[in-house]
């Protein structure tokens, strides 16, 4: 800190990934009392024109946030959310996990003997599971009906596997979103899972959101202008944060089908 102080007043530092690679290098400054502003990557035309390097990187950096167009505040990453985030890398990689395995089940089903097929027709997932997984099969590999159901009584304890893992995940995420944002969880049609996608995306520090606006557009739930000519409208974002615009999908469902004010 000493030696960047060093080279004058510091009004700011730019940092390009603070979700990612500049996450430690912004909590550092952000700690020492430097002001960090998220700055994206440069612009590809600007690239195409001027050529790339770091040092006319540097200088596409400072020129935006001196300018105006780049001011975004990162991510705090230094709290209970940050926690919360971890724990839903985990339990977001199971549930993709479990549902590639009960799509494998099936189709190893789909393409079974008759034999295997019939037994496991009208299974939901669970109980598919648990029927395969407590299943003894006999006979050599080389036959294919002992083959299929070895595949699958094997897929099916990955599947419970994963299913404890998630149900493990669960307990642990549960209680921190709680911790975090009780009013959030109080919220008809918001539960935990959506609750923590939507603290993961607003970070520990959601006063950088001064408005409802900016967590709109975040949420990629913001109308854009998408005029031309005499035609006036406006369409959808589609940027922002994909994760969280799907838990405010998730909660519209959830109220269209059991709050009365959501229905009117």
């Amino acid at each position: 800190m000493d030696w960047l102080r060093s080279h004058g007043e510091v009004l700011a530092v730019e940092v390009e990934g603070t979700g990612a690679y500049g996450a430690e290098i912004a909590r550092f400054l952000t700690a020492n009392e430097v002001t960090v502003v998220e700055v994206d990557r440069p612009d590809r035309k600007a690239r195409r024109d001027n050529g790339k390097s770091d040092p006319i990187d540097a200088y596409g950096a400072v020129t935006a946030v001196l300018s105006g167009r780049a001011g975004g505040t990162p991510e705090a990453r230094n709290g209970i959310v940050e926690a919360i985030r971890a724990l839903r890398v985990v339990r977001k990689s199971a549930v993709k996990v479990r549902t590639q395995t009960i799509n494998q089940i099936r189709t190893l089903i789909v393409t079974a003997p008759s034999t295997v097929r019939d037994k496991l027709r009208g299974l939901s997932a669970r109980e598919l599971a648990d029927t395969l997984a407590r299943s003894r099969p006999t006979g050599e590999l080389d036959d294919p009906t002992c083959a299929v159901k070895t595949a699958l009584r094997r897929h099916a304890r990955r599947y419970q596997q994963l299913d404890e893992e998630i149900k493990d995940a669960d307990k642990e995420i549960g209680p921190l979103v709680t911790q975090a944002a009780p009013r959030l969880v109080a919220l008809p049609g918001v539960g935990p899972e959506t609750a923590g996608r939507l603290l993961t995306s607003a970070g520990d520090n959601p006063d950088r959101l001064r408005s409802e606006a900016p967590f709109a557009h975040l949420c990629g739930a913001a109308p854009v202008p998408a005029s031309s000519g005499r035609t006036n409208r406006h369409r959808l974002n589609r940027g922002g944060d994909r994760a969280a615009d799907n838990a405010l999908h998730t909660i519209v469902l959830v109220r269209m089908k059991y709050d009365q004010r959501t229905q009117e």
